[in-house]
């Protein structure tokens, strides 16, 4: 293929080319995005729906599960429905979308996992100033700052490498369209524009990260400092899951990103590329149910009126 005016479709690096293996990863990741489905769902409709968690921390973790479902949803359902289908095609506006959603997705989560430090360091170091830093409108300001933060960075980086000229074929090694591996298509030197935004990108989330890093140390000495175990311990489960949610996302992509090609391979970027990819956004909502009581007792009393209405007997337990 000599540029990219010639391409109308790319090819997806498979898992398997193995008819039965193929069927085992569909019902495999079907399985996983069912779940995270599932448990983003009931966060988003518990805290929407109770009172007592609308609050900073509880806004920040609403946004969290709302990127979540479409961060999978970016990846999934074009990788099963491949699977079933026996195909590696994905059409060249489906990549360029594909590619968008997923940087776009990303980085907004990255923002918003900073703002969410952000808020554990104002609630555990300055509890006494939580209200004026952190009023509804503050609030909506930076869930809105990390969102548009997101789309202007997707909008730059899709905008740029599709505007490079591909001159090395369509098969994309990856089992979705991402940067790294729609720019190993292109031509020459063209590429290094799109490698100068990266950089430039890098040095955001590298600052992100020492932001995020000097507010849980602050938060760490501030626990050890409250005299009653009672009240270390609440404060731990607040932050713990946040902690959590922040280290799988960054080491995994960490990982995907800055291996040495020595031990680079199409297997294990594939391996990794789940790892930071589908994971996350499957288990952060069993990693904030787990620690979060009052999240579990939200959801409890959510439950608890759901079949009251739909088996038609009064429920205590919804209104205490």
């Amino acid at each position: 293929m000599s540029n990219s005016s010639s391409i109308t479709h790319f090819l997806l690096l498979p898992f398997t080319d193995t008819r039965e293996l193929q069927l085992l990863h569909f019902w495999l990741f079907l399985g996983i995005y069912l779940a995270a489905l599932l448990g983003n769902g009931l966060i988003i409709t518990t805290i929407a729906c109770d009172q007592h968690l609308h609050t900073p921390m509880y806004f920040f973790l609403l946004n969290l599960s709302l990127l979540d479902l479409g961060f999978i949803s970016t990846t999934l359902p074009k990788s099963m429905a491949n699977s079933l289908g026996d195909t590696r095609s994905i059409s060249y506006t489906g990549c360029a979308a594909q590619l968008f959603s997923f940087a776009f997705l990303a980085v907004a989560e990255y923002c918003l996992l900073t703002v969410m430090s952000y808020d554990r360091y104002v609630a555990i170091c300055k509890p006494l100033h939580y209200g004026t830093l952190l009023g509804s409108r503050a609030c909506v300001h930076m869930a809105a700052a990390a969102w548009a933060t997101g789309f202007l960075c997707a909008l730059l980086h899709t905008a740029n490498t599709f505007s490079l000229p591909l001159c090395k074929g369509n098969a994309v090694d990856q089992f979705f369209c991402e940067i790294p591996q729609i720019l190993k298509l292109s031509c020459s030197h063209s590429y290094l524009r799109e490698v100068e935004l990266m950089v430039v990108s890098a040095c955001l989330a590298f600052g992100c990260f020492i932001f995020t890093l000097f507010s849980y140390v602050q938060i760490l000495r501030a626990v050890l400092r409250i005299p009653s175990e009672q009240g270390r311990h609440k404060a731990f489960s607040t932050c713990l899951p946040h902690l959590a949610v922040v280290s799988l996302f960054v080491s995994t992509c960490m990982f995907t990103y800055l291996k040495p090609p020595s031990i680079s391979s199409p297997s294990l970027d594939l391996v990794a590329s789940v790892l930071y990819s589908v994971v996350p956004p499957a288990v952060n909502p069993l990693i904030y149910s787990m620690r979060n009581q009052e999240l579990k007792d939200a959801l409890r009393k959510l439950m608890a009126g759901f079949l009251s209405k739909a088996l038609n007997f009064p429920c205590s337990a919804c209104h205490s």
